[in-house]
């Protein structure tokens, strides 16, 4: 065989080769994202610098801010940590998922149709680490390592698939290492989706070493409402036991309030050191979610891994004067969603779309490519992610609201509500007492406008929105209030 004849058979055959590895690539199936769920607890939205906190500075979170999406009109349906989660797991309310309050005797029903389940059936590899608060062991993940109950910050106790034992160190820190070592062993040859769980920045609010004094020498300035005397609402906003003066105790506060302190001296000390021990707590947070975004750049996994940033519930921040969420009031309802999506989601966009954590289920199945069963009731937020946030038409205008845990902790009366982009209407149906927000004209909720007879027609409308919203939702408790004729 010539040399000339030898060199065309060997051009052939690379030929071919490269012909039948670029046809193989082109007829595969595109790789699936993996998924990073990152949820801490207590966390509101206006402790985060990237929605313009005027106390605090979170850069590592900044970085999802600056390279994906931020949504400034995220709630929650109902805010307290349980029913939060398992709204998360479900897509659904919870009079539908079971699980209404944090009460002892209240266990999620782990044997339901959870997105974990789904998605480990489409071939995911499943994970959940850090703070579960169920009453119940995880279902659906092939590996959990989870704090029992609330957890502790300091040298706390976790349950491994089953296991309970003690771990030594700083829990914010514990978490994230099981964050990490479970990305470095994972089954690679599976795309993940891991919910890494923070107990951070829920009371007792106690720092690490490392942010123990922050903040020693700077002054927090109180919030716009911090003296709020709850003057122009239902009897719920002045029966509630929440107020920082009166109810922020020495087990939140790890210590006494220097002597001879009363009235408001003694409330703006409370203040002080609330406030300075759940910033310090976010800090640590801020760190540890930057260590893992770290790992994810120099793996290489950014490139293929969506990262949403959530928090169970909003929190009174001061706010009203008050301590703790609960409420459907702006600081307890808004809580802070950030994506980033590399290649799908343009950087650095804010979004106004109504959205929720019962869209949370739907948004992961959409983005794994899996069908979003009929019976879950949130919308996947895939085209508002894709559509440089702009909602698509037909996207919901009213968000609805249910709020069941009383008498304690902190008496905050049952309530259901709804909200638009102008006006929110509260019914405290226990009491059969009503509250009307215009937002526009009164952001603050300082003033119900519900029996101004120039908003005589607007309360008819959200009356109206709320009893749609109600039969669409199926929330037909009669035990709990009356379902509309």
């Amino acid at each position: 065989m010539t040399p000339r004849i030898t060199s065309t058979i060997v051009t052939a055959f690379f030929a071919l080769v490269w012909f039948s590895a670029t046809s193989a690539a082109a007829d595969a199936p595109p790789q699936r994202p993996n998924i990073l769920y990152i949820m801490s607890d207590d966390h509101a939205a206006h402790a985060l610098s990237c929605y313009g906190s005027k106390i605090n500075q979170t850069p590592n979170l900044d970085r999802l801010a600056a390279a994906g999406m931020r949504f400034s009109n995220c709630f929650c349906t109902d805010s307290l940590c349980g029913p939060s989660r398992a709204v998360l797991l479900t897509g659904k309310y919870n009079h539908l998922n079971g699980f209404r309050d944090n009460g002892p005797h209240t266990v999620f029903d782990g044997s339901q149709q959870t997105f974990p389940k789904l998605l480990q059936k489409a071939g995911y590899q499943t994970a959940i680490v850090g703070k579960w608060h169920l009453n119940s062991e995880p279902t659906g993940f092939d590996y959990w390592s989870i704090l029992p109950g609330q957890g502790v910050y300091h040298d706390p106790a976790f349950i491994t698939m089953g296991k309970k034992q003690k771990e030594k160190g700083y829990v914010t820190d514990i978490i994230t290492d099981k964050a990490l070592d479970f990305l470095k062993s994972r089954d690679a040859s599976k795309p993940f989706c891991l919910l890494y769980h923070h107990k951070a920045p829920h009371r007792s609010w106690e720092p690490d070493d490392k942010h123990a004094h922050l903040y020693d020498d700077v002054e927090i300035p109180t919030p716009f409402t911090f003296d709020d005397d709850y003057s122009h609402r239902t009897s719920a906003a002045r029966e509630q036991e929440m107020q920082i003066d009166k109810y922020l105790n020495r087990t939140d506060l790890k210590m006494d309030p220097p002597a001879g302190l009363t009235g408001e001296a003694l409330k703006k000390w409370k203040y002080e050191r609330f406030i300075k021990d759940y910033l310090r707590v976010i800090a640590s947070l801020d760190d540890n979610v930057g260590r893992v975004l770290d790992y994810l750049d120099q793996t290489g996994l950014a490139q293929n891994t969506i990262v949403i940033y959530t928090s169970d519930n909003g929190f009174f921040l001061g706010d009203h004067g008050w301590f703790d969420k609960r409420f459907m009031y702006e600081e307890s309802l808004h809580i802070p969603l950030l994506v980033r999506w590399p290649g799908k989601i343009k950087a650095g966009v804010a979004s106004k779309a109504i959205v929720s954590n019962l869209d949370f289920a739907e948004t992961l199945l959409d983005v794994a490519g899996v069908p979003v069963p009929p019976d879950m009731q949130g919308h996947s937020l895939v085209p508002v992610l894709t559509g440089e946030g702009v909602a698509p038409p037909g996207w919901r205008s009213a968000f609805y609201y249910h709020y069941y845990e009383y008498p304690q902790p902190h008496h905050v009366a049952p309530h259901i509500g709804v909200r638009t982009d102008q006006y929110k209407l509260i019914e405290f149906y226990g009491k059969q007492e009503w509250e009307l927000f215009d937002l526009n004209r009164d952001p603050h909720e300082l003033f119900s406008v519900y029996d101004d007879p120039k908003y005589a027609d607007v309360v008819a409308q959200m009356k109206s929105e709320l009893a749609r919203l109600r039969v669409e939702l199926k929330d037909n408790d009669p035990l709990v209030v009356p379902f509309p004729k």
